[in-house]
C-alpha cells in the first residue's frame, strides 16, 4: 500500500507553502505529491492569498524535488484545450525526469468558471472523452509521424505531436462515482482508477465495475491500480485528533466515518480494510498545510506499518 499526499491549494496556499509540503513529503518518503486543479475556494475559506495554477506549480516542483512523483487529482478538462495540455504535461514530465502522473476529469465547479471567465459547457463528458483520446493520441504518435483528430468538439490536423514526455506512456488516472461511462473510460485509457471520498462499500462496488469494464475492453482487471482519496486527520491521542479536526473545521466523528481519522493504529486498521477491497494507493487529503508534524506522525506511525 502506497501513501500519497494530496493538497487543496485553492483553500489558501501559495507556491512556497506547496514547495515546503512537497519537500517534506519527499523527505518523509511518501510516494507522491498531488494537488487539486481549482481556481476558487470552497466552503468557508477565503482562499487567501489566491489560487495557484496546477501545472505551473508542478513545473516548479519538478525542478525543486528529486524523487517524489507529481500529479493532479484531477486536472479539469474544461480549463484547457487538449493540444496545449498535452504539451504542458509532456514538458513537466521532462522537467521532472519522468515523474508525472496525469489525472484528468470533466470539471464540475460552475462558480469558479464564472469567476474566471472560463466556459462551462453542458456536454462536459463528451469533451472530456475527446480530450483523453487527443492527449494520449498525441503522446503515442511516433516521432516523424503526425496526429489528426476529427471530433465533435475538437479537431487537430497534421499535428507533429511534440514534445514527447520521458515516460512512455505517462500514467493516466481517471476517477469518479459514475456507474457506466466512468468505468468504460478508465478501462480504455487509465493506468489507475481513483475513487474519491467514498465508503468501503461504494468503493468496492465501483472497483468491481471498473474491473468488469477492463475485462470487457480486453484488459486484465489488475492491469489498473485502484486507489482512494480520503481526508486525513491523525493524532497520537484523542486530544491531538480533536485539535487537528478543529483546525480544519471538521468533527471527529464525521471524519472517522468519512475519512482516515483517529490514532495511528485506528487509521492503519481502516487503510487495511481499503486494501482488502483492492486499493493499492491512498491519497491522504491534507487540509492544514502548515502542520508538518501531521505528515511526520503519519510517516512514522502509519506508513511504517503498511
Amino acid at each position: 500500500m502506497k501513501l500519497r499526499i494530496f493538497t487543496e491549494p485553492q483553500q489558501g496556499a501559495d507556491y512556497e507553502t506547496l514547495l515546503t509540503v512537497a519537500k517534506a513529503a519527499e523527505d518523509l518518503e511518501f510516494d507522491a505529491f498531488f494537488r487539486s486543479d481549482h481556481y476558487l475556494a470552497m466552503g468557508g475559506s477565503d482562499g487567501l492569498p489566491g489560487p495557484t495554477d496546477a501545472w505551473i506549480t508542478l513545473a516548479g516542483l519538478a525542478r525543486e524535488t528529486r524523487r517524489i512523483r507529481l500529479g493532479t487529482l484531477v486536472t479539469a478538462a474544461t480549463f484547457r484545450l487538449p493540444g496545449p495540455l498535452a504539451i504542458q504535461v509532456a514538458q513537466v514530465d521532462r522537467m521532472s525526469g519522468g515523474r508525472v502522473e496525469f489525472g484528468l476529469g470533466t470539471g464540475w465547479f460552475a462558480e469558479e468558471h464564472a469567476a474566471y471567465g472560463i466556459p462551462f459547457p453542458s456536454d462536459k463528458f463528451a469533451r472530456f472523452e475527446e480530450q483523453l483520446a487527443i492527449v494520449t493520441g498525441l503522446w503515442a504518435t511516433k516521432p516523424g509521424d503526425t496526429f489528426s483528430f476529427d471530433g465533435k468538439h475538437y479537431q487537430l490536423t497534421d499535428s507533429p505531436a511534440l514534445p514527447k514526455p520521458v515516460q512512455d506512456p505517462v500514467p493516466v488516472l481517471i476517477g469518479g462515482h459514475g456507474a457506466t461511462r466512468t468505468p468504460r473510460l478508465a478501462a480504455q485509457y487509465a493506468n489507475e482508477f481513483n475513487m474519491p471520498f467514498a465508503s468501503l462499500e461504494d468503493s468496492a462496488r465501483q472497483f468491481e465495475r471498473v474491473r468488469a469494464a477492463a475485462e470487457s475492453y480486453g484488459r486484465r482487471a489488475d492491469d489498473l491500480v485502484y486507489s482512494n482519496a480520503l481526508v486525513a486527520c491523525v493524532g497520537s491521542n484523542d486530544a491531538e485528533v480533536a485539535r487537528r479536526a478543529a483546525a480544519i473545521g471538521r468533527e471527529v466523528d464525521e471524519l472517522k466515518t468519512n475519512g482516515l481519522a483517529g490514532t495511528p493504529d485506528e487509521v492503519v486498521d481502516k487503510i487495511g480494510r481499503y486494501r482488502e477491497i483492492g486499493a493499492g494507493r491512498v491519497y491522504l487529503q491534507i487540509l492544514d498545510l502548515d502542520d508538518l508534524a501531521h505528515l511526520e506522525l503519519i510517516a512514522d506511525k502509519v506508513k511504517s506499518q503498511l
